[in-house]
């Protein structure tokens, strides 16, 4: 096996254990556990899954298969009963503390669509493929974002870094989110 092929299986696994985390995670949880709000100025579950998968989505969806997101062509906002149908990416803890759902089952069901999605576009990953340019840098607006700090001040976003930083690494991020939302309502973590 070459290192670009090793590299590219290492980056396919990562990704799909990571989003098992994310089935693991909503298989056990209530509607009411996934909306609750602990206080002010903490976010609930449903921001944390909401903001993660929609993005997860919207990265594989519209950098690697140029199709809408599925949230969007799914007519998922009003399936789900979201009471914040944003990504929550540009908004204040303030504003998107409020954000809950409607309907968790729905939630679930697009949920899988996305991951499916995912491990459909996975199957079809070459190193060559991650190496392609999608913007020649991130714009002013993202400068502050984790994607920037990896990728350095100037440079250009290929594939690579959509799914390393946009799907992978920010999946990780918020599932340590989940996994302390999951404790405050008594809940296990996702791993040992």
């Amino acid at each position: 096996m070459t290192h670009e092929a090793m590299f590219v299986d290492s980056l396919r696994n990562r990704v799909r254990a990571m989003n098992v985390l994310w089935e693991r995670a909503a298989s056990d949880l209530t509607l009411e556990q996934v909306n609750h709000h602990e206080r002010e100025g903490v976010l609930p579950m449903a921001f944390s899954f909401s903001h993660y998968i929609r993005a997860q989505d919207q990265s594989v969806s519209v950098m690697f298969l140029r199709e809408q997101p599925l949230w969007a062509s799914g007519g998922w906002g009003t399936k789900v009963g979201v009471s914040i149908d944003v990504l929550g990416r540009e908004e204040t803890v303030e504003e998107m503390q409020h954000l809950r759902f409607g309907d968790f089952e729905a939630w679930k069901q697009y949920q899988a669509e996305v991951i499916a999605r995912t491990s459909r576009v996975l199957d079809t990953i070459t190193a060559d493929m991650l190496a392609e340019v999608i913007l020649p840098q991130l714009p002013p607006n993202m400068q502050n974002i984790f994607c920037a700090i990896v990728i350095g001040p100037g440079a250009p976003l290929r594939k690579l870094e959509v799914l390393e930083c946009f799907v992978y690494q920010h999946g990780l991020r918020h599932m340590g989110e989940i996994e302390h939302g999951r404790a405050l309502v008594g809940l296990q973590g996702m791993t040992s």
